[in-house]
């Protein structure tokens, strides 16, 4: 599979879409080389606003610049977006629905080497608890850019979680991105493993796995982590014997727990959760070696679905 960065891909369409549209603007928290939002810089320097490490004043500055009118996306590490600018981020941004993007680039396990303050595993499950905010997984380079794209017309806050590590290209290059839509990548008749993120990139292999034991597993991509749409679980979760559920966060409020929570009474299916137990991360010499600590390889993937199926 063809390898690509999100984080370039993110910067790349900052600078597109920012080509044609002059209320674009963008924040950075002294980290804009990593986010790749000096992309943006580098283009449009009088629209680009450095703030320095103070993600507080970012969160604020940028409601006052959606209050104003503009479209400002603001990115720095995952666990500094959400964690450091909470308060500003529920009051300033999500109260008063302004149309602010936010990026939470290295998100998950992927910033392997900088260990538990930098690995944000538990901030997309509380932006999914802030009322009106929309919440976006994506799983390769093409679909943020898509992302991206679609945020511009969207109406209210929305939050992008962003992987660190270049990941293999699923997304066709046509069409547009639907928010709230889920996507299969792999179609299958025994199991379904709903899937975020890079757990789709581990849920396809697991599905190779599966395939050569005689398990056909459909693999969906719920790059829309909210909205959550029922009517799209039980569309792909019609006629399968199990359910799985994989994401690169905390189990507790995570996709698996999100799922269960809308289908409960209405699908009776063994139901397994791939997904980070109550612990922190800690620093690793790859990403694999991380992947494989917390049980979200595509062999865990497999077993899980295994285990369901026997259930």
């Amino acid at each position: 599979m063809e390898m690509k960065s999100l984080r370039m891909a993110y910067g790349e369409a900052l600078v597109e879409f920012g080509k044609t549209n002059p209320d674009i603007v963008v924040l950075e928290a002294d980290l804009g080389k990593s986010t790749m939002s000096c992309l943006f810089k580098d283009a449009f320097p009088d629209r680009h606003f450095e703030m320095g490490i103070a993600e507080q004043n970012m969160a604020s500055t940028a409601a006052g610049l959606a209050l104003a009118g503009k479209i400002p996306f603001y990115s720095t590490f995952a666990v500094f977006a959400v964690g450091r600018a909470y308060d500003q981020i529920r009051c300033g941004i999500a109260i008063p629905q302004a149309n602010v993007r936010i990026c939470g680039s290295s998100c998950g396990l992927s910033d392997f080497g900088d260990g538990k303050t930098h690995q944000s595993i538990e901030e997309a499950n509380i932006m999914c608890t802030i009322p009106g905010m929309t919440v976006l997984s994506p799983i390769d380079a093409v679909e943020t850019r898509k992302m991206v794209k679609a945020t511009l017309t969207h109406k209210g806050p929305v939050y992008i979680r962003v992987n660190r590590n270049d990941l293999p290209v699923y997304t066709p290059v046509e069409g547009d991105y639907e928010i709230g839509k889920m996507y299969r990548i792999v179609e299958g008749s025994d199991v379904v493993i709903f899937a975020t993120g890079a757990m789709v990139w581990k849920s396809v292999e697991a599905a190779a796995l599966l395939k050569d034991e005689g398990i056909s597993a459909e693999v969906i991509n719920v790059s829309s982590l909210k909205p959550l749409r029922k009517s799209e679980i039980l569309k792909y979760a019609a006629g399968k014997k199990a359910i799985v559920t994989a994401d690169e966060s905390t189990k507790i409020g995570g996709l698996g727990s999100a799922i269960a929570a809308l289908i409960m009474g209405e699908v009776n299916l063994p139901f397994e959760q791939i997904g980070i137990n109550d612990e922190f991360g800690t620093s690793a010499h790859s990403y694999g070696e991380l992947l494989e600590k917390f049980g979200l390889t595509e062999h865990d993937i497999a077993r899980a679905a295994k285990k369901a199926l026997k259930n």
